[in-house]
């Protein structure tokens, strides 16, 4: 154990010292000073727009998919989902007030719980008060309810809270451990791809920066043919590193969208999105 401290210690300082900071506050301000300064030319808002904020090219590929936007389907699913009645007769709306627009309240650290509340866990725990059965994490219905609360949610800023509660910040601290460890065969963290990689190509494509990399989800990958949440990517991103993944809406995973999301606080939502 005190070898892997050690390693992950020199490949944090390698960086920045991005994740030895004192605070929440004070990681994430030298997250945000880490991408701004290496891509100068984005304006910081538009960092949630992913690769497509660093790379021109991409850019305007992506600005006329967007003309024809292929998650407006998913929007329009998960509308109806969101509006049909529970067996009980109440429905989501009962659930979840301002008809659902509610994507800038998550994630958010649950006191009593002692556990970290994301949007999709929360919309399963609406359906099982009411008596339904839950569905499926990464995509389908899941993925379409989400997509239909984030389009409602569109210009809430990110505004995660760390409160100065023990529990809180271990949470806090598990997700951002969880980050910055190298992991599978490959050997790679999550910075190591969207921190120091960032910008650099993988085969044909680039590499996006992390700040922001929360904002825009769920999203329709090409890659995927269809919609996927946020959880479904970090699996993805695991088997790719070829290490072992975990099931989306555990424990690590959402204590890992806590901390990312809040390296991104100030910025704005703006899901759902299309990406490669």
């Amino acid at each position: 154990m005190r070898k892997l401290i050690v390693a992950m210690t020199a490949t944090l300082m390698a960086f920045g010292g991005l994740a030895l900071q004192a605070s929440p506050e004070s990681d994430r301000a030298a997250f945000e000073k880490y991408f701004t300064d290496r891509f100068k030319d984005t304006p910081k808002d538009d960092f949630i727009n992913g690769v497509y904020s660093i790379d021109a090219a991409s850019r305007e590929q992506w600005v006329e998919i967007e003309e024809f936007a292929p998650y407006e389907l998913s929007i329009d699913a998960g509308k109806a989902e969101f509006e049909k009645p529970f067996a009980n007769g109440k429905g989501y709306g009962d659930c979840f007030e301002n008809g659902g627009a509610v994507r800038g309240m998550y994630p958010y650290w649950d006191a009593d719980r002692k556990e970290v509340i994301t949007m999709e866990l929360a919309i399963n725990e609406c359906r099982e008060a009411n008596g339904e059965e839950p569905i499926k994490y990464s995509k389908g219905k899941m993925a379409d309810i989400s997509a239909y609360m984030s389009f409602l949610s569109r210009g809430q800023l990110i505004e995660v809270v760390v409160p100065d509660d023990p529990d809180a910040l271990a949470a806090y601290e598990r997700g951002k451990e969880f980050y910055y460890r190298k992991r599978g065969q490959l050997n790679f963290s999550c910075f190591d791809c969207h921190g120091g990689g960032s910008g650099n190509l993988v085969r044909a494509d680039k590499l996006s920066p992390a700040l922001g990399h929360t904002s825009h989800f769920p999203v329709y990958r090409s890659k995927w043919g269809g919609m996927g949440t946020l959880h479904r990517r970090f699996g993805g991103c695991n088997r790719q590193v070829r290490a072992a993944s975990f099931k989306s809406q555990s424990q690590i995973y959402r204590e890992l969208e806590y901390f990312l999301t809040y390296m991104s606080n100030g910025l704005a939502f703006n899901g759902p999105g299309a990406r490669k």
